[in-house]
């Protein structure tokens, strides 16, 4: 692993990565595994679970009813932990489910409280980076509370294009995006009739254009102004410690 693999470059948005840290992120990444879509890598209620740092693919985490019903929660690009909360919970809270073929670095909890207590530095990034996870699910359910179909769709958009620029996936005005309307609407609150409906106007507006699996930006400061888009809840702006 180099410093500009998706990890290490979202980490790097936090902490100045010293050699030593890069050196424990690649044991980190011995354990490599593929998953195929539709079968879950994590299970809601398992015991026992280890985490998951995705290399390749995207992945959605999701909650089960009683009743049958799911919701999506959020979606994990590469150099993303997956699974972190089911190895210090006694039980797994959520599924994790591969949308893409996946390839991701299977990590047991003692290797992981040993990286942290060799490279604290690495343990403080990684903090960030879940506690910057957090931060998103709180946007997320302003999102579904308050935000229309129209602005709440185009804030998760332009938050994706955030997050795959920071890991060099995508660029200020587009990256690929494998999500089906029906994924973004369970996401979202909304139906896939009305994602689809939100989706034309955006284009019809000029200002977002969703097409053969590629998001692009047509007029991304009229986006942003539409949807209220503040990144300052990313923390993207660089490193704090050096």
């Amino acid at each position: 692993m180099t410093e500009a693999s998706p990890l290490a470059r979202k980490l790097a948005a936090f902490v100045a990565l010293s050699d030593e840290d890069l050196s424990m992120l690649d044991r980190l990444h011995q354990r490599r595994r593929k998953f195929v879509p539709g079968v879950d890598l994590v299970h809601q209620g398992q015991s026992n679970q280890t985490a998951y740092i995705l290399a390749k693919g995207w992945v959605c985490s999701y909650k089960l009813l009683a009743n049958g019903g799911r919701q999506i929660v959020d979606f994990q690009i590469p150099g993303d932990f997956l699974g972190l909360r089911s190895v210090l919970f006694r039980t797994a809270d959520h599924n994790i489910e591969p949308v893409t073929p996946v390839e991701a670095s299977e990590v047991i909890i003692s290797d992981l409280l040993s990286a942290f207590a060799d490279t604290p530095r690495l343990a403080t990034a990684v903090l960030w980076a879940a506690s910057r996870d957090e931060a998103m699910v709180v946007e997320h359910l302003v999102g579904i509370g308050r935000r229309n179909a129209l602005e709440r769709t185009a804030h998760y958009l332009l938050e994706f294009g955030a997050r795959l620029k920071l890991v060099g996936l995508g660029t200020k005005m587009s990256y690929a995006c494998p999500l089906s309307q029906y994924l973004l609407a369970d996401a979202l609150g909304l139906s896939a009739v009305h994602v689809n409906r939100v989706l034309r106007q955006l284009r019809e507006m000029g200002l977002l254009t969703f097409h053969n699996g590629r998001v692009t930006f047509d007029d991304f400061e009229g986006l942003v102004a539409l949807a209220d888009f503040d990144k300052a809840y990313l923390d993207h702006d660089g490193p704090l410690l050096r």
